[in-house]
């Protein structure tokens, strides 16, 4: 017999290749059945992008009851509902996605109110949320809202030179009545020079920044409310008198919070903390990285903080409440008595030694059972602007103290990231040398390299 054939070279690759394919059918098919098996992924972005955050883990670790997300798309659409709901569904099995094609069910899509590709809704038990975006935060704020039963009220006083909620300069509060939103509150301003009287579907009243006094009437109602159990925060700024927008000392409020515990020093805080220096800020701003023990700020840890333009609090417990320190300077920082001087000097002859307290979160015992007040003072109101609102965790700390005050402490957590802006800006001289690398001195190289290898040979 003749066995020539199989010494043929030809045999032998032939021999190779088949194995070959036959070990790359097996790992292909192994692959698959653990892909079908175990759902894993991993997300290499920086910043996890693709990773669902604390907050929904927590929301949705907690559920006691079955929840179905309906998403409603063309069947050529699905894949995109498909790479964030599945991410849901993988939390936990009390989770059921279902995926409706608009051109084949527009009755049940008429039902559900919707009107246009990749809208998602939320049904618990005989709850039903639209997700205003389709991203975490649409859908996680959707499934909140079902569980707490609807939006909560934000109301953010006016009439005082305050920061505006339309003011979209970084001096406004746009970006704050998003981010509110955002986390299921609805933002509405009251005037309480027009009406001194606080509108009852307010779950949080702001006081942001005033520059103006206050009259005695609009404090006695904002003392009216939260000693009858409402919730308020007080961003206020030192009295500055620099140029023409003069702060006010703002007494009748101030002799209030003191009232609570709380009091607000006028002085002027300047904190020469090194980090603060590689992070490009001055003495002007506060740099927080260490924070205390409270609801608010536990997970907070390994996130920066700034607060420009800031005064120190002095804190203590009052006979209806209970205060607590949130976070303080630095010890390298200064409080100067100077409001008046453009120029920004720490004498450390004249001026107090930090650390000193920038926030403070209080209770007020009300007697009755189940109706706590509740109060946030920040010695600052431009760390909550468009300005400072999105450095590092600023937008964290404001939605934490916002959550604690409404009493949803189980939704404290960190929010959804938001994308990191990675481009590379070159300058004139780089860019150049980008442009004679990868036109003139790769290409050259390549086509040296070749000719000697072309020498050689011959």
């Amino acid at each position: 017999m003749n066995r020539e054939w199989l010494k043929a070279r030809q045999t032998k690759y032939a021999a190779y290749i088949t194995v070959y394919i036959l070990v790359i059918l097996a790992v292909l098919v192994a692959a698959n059945f653990l892909a079908n098996r175990y759902d894993k992924t991993y997300d290499a972005t920086a910043n996890k992008r693709f990773t669902l955050s604390d907050e929904t883990k927590k929301v949705v670790g907690e559920l006691k009851q079955d929840v179905t997300i309906e998403y409603f798309d063309q069947s050529s659409g699905f894949q995109t509902g498909k790479d964030l709901l599945d991410r849901y569904a993988n939390l936990s099995p009390k989770v059921h996605v279902q995926y409706v094609d608009l051109l084949k069910n527009p009755v049940l899509a008429r039902a559900m109110n919707v009107s246009r590709q990749g809208e998602a809704i939320v049904e618990l038990g005989a709850k039903r949320e639209e997700a205003k975006t389709f991203d975490e935060e649409g859908i996680t704020g959707a499934l909140v809202r079902a569980l707490k039963g609807g939006e909560r009220t934000v109301c953010v006083v006016a009439g005082s030179g305050e920061h505006r909620l339309d003011d979209s300069s970084a001096n406004g509060l746009s970006d704050f009545q998003t981010a509110v939103q955002k986390d299921n509150y609805k933002v509405e301003p009251v005037d309480l020079l027009q009406k001194a009287q606080i509108p009852s579907e307010c779950t949080v009243l702001v006081i942001a920044g005033p520059t103006g006094d206050y009259i005695q009437p609009e404090v006695d109602t904002i003392k009216k409310y939260v000693e009858d159990g409402g919730r308020a925060m007080f961003l206020l700024d030192p009295p500055l008198r620099l140029g023409r927008n003069e702060i006010s000392d703002n007494a009748a409020l101030v002799t209030l919070l003191t009232s609570w515990g709380v009091t607000p020093e006028k002085d002027l805080l300047l904190d020469e903390n090194p980090v603060s220096q590689l992070v490009g800020l001055d003495a002007t701003v506060p740099l927080v990285t260490a924070y205390d023990s409270h609801p608010i700020v536990n997970e907070m840890a390994g996130q920066a903080t700034g607060f420009p333009l800031s005064r120190s609090l002095e804190t203590k417990n009052g006979d209806k409440t209970t205060v607590t320190k949130l976070f303080s300077t630095s010890d390298n920082s200064y409080a100067t008595p100077n409001l008046s001087s453009s120029e920004i000097r720490i004498d450390p002859a004249k001026d107090r030694k930090g650390p000193f307290t920038l926030a403070a979160a209080g209770a007020y015992n009300t007697g009755k059972p189940n109706s706590q007040g509740r109060f946030v003072v920040v010695g600052n109101s431009r760390w909550a602007s468009n300005q400072f609102l999105r450095f590092n965790g600023n937008r964290n700390l404001m939605l934490n103290m916002m959550n604690w005050l409404s009493s949803d402490e189980d939704l404290i957590s960190i929010r959804p990231k938001q994308p990191e802006d990675r481009r590379i800006t070159l300058n004139i001289l780089q860019f150049r040398w980008l442009i004679f690398t990868s036109q003139i001195f790769l290409p050259l190289i390549v086509i040296v390299g070749g000719v000697m290898v072309w020498a050689k040979r011959r």
